[in-house]
Parts: structure tokens; sequence; C-alpha cells
């Protein structure tokens, strides 16, 4: 697996809406995408008190609807949402199962790991590692490469698997706060160049969003919420690329906020939202609650969006396609998986082509450092 700055790696929990998203989209945005996959946590019965699933129940369809949706594409698959201490029934570890099912199906899948999982989640990737020989993803948290020796505990946590040109690397801003991202670009940029082995990795990507926590901070509507991941992404990368330093990919979170903790949804009154991506900034459109209020409300929102000034149109993406024809009553007005879809759809189409259109305009002063696509 290698791919150069011209890519995109967004992060996905693979749940139903964004899949369903990755199914539909065109073959331009699919080619310059690896998705970072999230394994996610198993859902909570809060009326029994217990998990909805046991984990066996809940990982048994991961593989094949990688295989499904992603179509043995390159991606990389993370069990950070995973209890450590949690295995299958018969003892296996999840890592071991998973992987299992992948490379049956033949999935082109690289394990993640970070500094932080236990030894027993890095004896499992080391097994894939030898046993699949794809390599590797590290996955570093800003917190964890701003002050300190980051050779030493890296060295010890490749030593026994592999070398860093068979090694991707994730560095996950998270959500932090950007402003002012100047300043903010400054501090990336220092911790990029003290990164060991920057010019040995495999990939190396750039990652963080500033998309909202939860919509309940959405007080008027419509509204706009600055992307300033990609305006970051943008600073960062013209910088290093006049330092003649190697720059990396982007990465994001979609339409959503990193930390998700688990709800429960019998008190919930999800509002009906769009979250719709545009060049700078997510134009969010947002109603009343669809317990009370329905999903009907979102046949106005549709016309809303249509109506802003940075609509794609109904040929851009599958996600935009849905939005035009609901507005004007040919589907129907779906349910909250849907909108999901919709949104994630349109936002990977969007990404990918911006980070097209960044690299294009720039190509007479191409960034230096980057690894040659094969």
């Amino acid at each position: 697996m290698n791919f150069d700055s011209c890519h995109y790696v967004p992060c996905l929990r693979w749940k139903k809406g964004e899949y369903q998203a990755v199914r539909e989209l065109s073959g331009r945005a699919r080619s310059t995408i690896t998705p970072l996959i999230e394994v996610a946590e198993p859902g909570y019965d809060f009326e029994k008190e217990k998990a909805a699933k046991s984990l066996d129940e809940h990982l048994a369809p991961f593989a094949k609807r990688v295989d499904e949706y992603w179509k043995g594409r390159p991606c990389f698959v993370d069990f950070n949402w995973i209890d450590p201490k949690e295995r299958l029934a018969g003892g296996r570890h999840p890592v071991e199962f998973v992987f299992g099912e992948l490379k049956a199906r033949g999935c082109v899948a690289v394990p993640v790991t970070g500094l932080k999982r236990d030894r027993a989640y890095r004896r499992a990737v080391e097994d894939v590692i030898s046993r699949d020989k794809r390599g590797l993803c590290l996955r570093l948290e800003l917190g964890e490469v701003g002050t300190g020796d980051l050779k030493g505990p890296i060295d010890a946590l490749l030593s026994r698997a592999i070398r860093p040109n068979v090694c991707d690397l994730i560095l996950d801003l998270g959500a932090p706060n950007f402003d002012p991202v100047n300043g903010f670009a400054k501090l990336v940029e220092s911790v990029i160049r003290r990164l060991p082995y920057l010019q040995d990795w495999r990939t190396f990507t750039l990652m963080g969003t500033s998309f909202p926590a939860t919509m309940a901070g959405i007080k008027t509507s419509p509204t706009r919420v600055p992307r300033s991941e990609w305006l970051l992404y943008r600073v960062v990368a013209g910088n290093l690329s006049e330092m003649k330093l190697r720059v990396p990919s982007f990465g994001d979170y979609c339409i959503n906020y990193p930390r998700a903790l688990p709800m429960d949804m019998r008190l919930l009154k999800p509002s009906a939202s769009i979250r719709y991506t545009t060049e700078e900034d997510w134009f969010i459109v947002k109603g009343p609650n669809v317990r009370e209020n329905q999903f009907g409300q979102y046949q106005s929102h549709c016309r809303t969006v249509m109506n802003c000034c940075d609509y794609f149109g109904p040929g851009f993406s599958s996600g935009d396609r849905y939005i035009s024809e609901c507005a004007k009553g040919v589907v129907s007005t779906g349910n909250l998986t849907t909108w999901r879809q919709v949104g994630t759809n349109h936002h990977l189409e969007v990404v990918a082509h911006g980070i097209a259109n960044f690299f294009g305009a720039s190509s007479n002063s191409s960034p230096s450092g980057v690894v040659p696509t094969e």
C-alpha cells in the first residue's frame, strides 16, 4: 500500500450510514481514498443494563461488510473502541478473529496500533503482520508526540514486528482548538519536524477535525461551521513544501466528532439535520426533533440546501442526487441513517475533489518528500 500526499484518509466508524455511503462513491473518489475504519463498540441495552450483543455477534458481520461495501480496496482497521479486555467466546482476541475473516475474503486490510495499546493487542497485531505481510499502521495522538523522546517508544514498538518503510504513520490531532490557525500550524509543523523516520514511513497522514461535538450546540439554522482542519492542512502542507520536508496526506473524521459516548436512545430526541460539506465549511440545516416532528421536514431542509450558493448540483454525488430528489418528493424523507449516508457520501466526494484541486493547482511546485503511488 503506497500513496502520496494527493490522497485522502477519512476515519469511519463503519456504521450503516457510512458503509452505505462508500458503496455509492464515484470511481474517481474511490481511487484516491484509503479509509481508516474503526471497529465500532458493541451497543448497550440500557433497559436490560447489558451489552446489546455479545462480542462474537457484534464482530461477525464486520469483514463481510468491508468486503461487500469497499470491494477489496486497501484500508486501515483499528480496534480502539473495543475494550482491550474483551475476548470472543472461545478466548480469541478480536484482532485475530477479524483479520482472519478479512484475509479469508481477500480484503487488503492493514492493522492499526498505537503507543498505548496493551501487550495482548500488540501480540495479536504482530501475528497478523507475520501472516498477512501487509505491514502496519501506527496511529499517534498529538499529546503523545508533543513532549519527550519519541524515537525510543517507536523503536520499541516496531522492533519486534516491522520497519518504518513498511509502516503507515497517522498523526491524529483529534478535535483540537485550531484558533489561531497559523499559530497552531507552527505547532503542528514543529511536531512533524521532530517525527523520527519522517522520510521513511510508507505513507504519512495528518488527521483531525473541527466538526461540532453535538448538534445541540447548533442554535441557529441554517448555519456555517468552518472546516478548520482543511484550512490548517493547506497552511501546513504549503509550509512543509517550502521547507523541503515531507508533505502528509489529508485525513479527517467526515461529518463526525471523534469521541462518541454511549447514550440511552430512549431519552434522546435527535434533531432532523443535514450536514452539507462545502469547500470551506459545513452548511448545517437543523430542524426540531424527529420523535415529535417526524421526518417530513427533511423535504424543506433539502430545498434550503439547494437554495444555498454552495450546492454542488444533483450530478456531483449520490448524496446530492438524493437531496435533489427528496426536495422534489421523488424519494422518501428517509430516517437518521439515510441522512448520515447522504452527508457522508457528499463529504467524501467534496474532500477527494478538493485535495485533487489543491495539489493540481500547485503542480508546478510539487510538494517534496512524497511516496510515489504504485
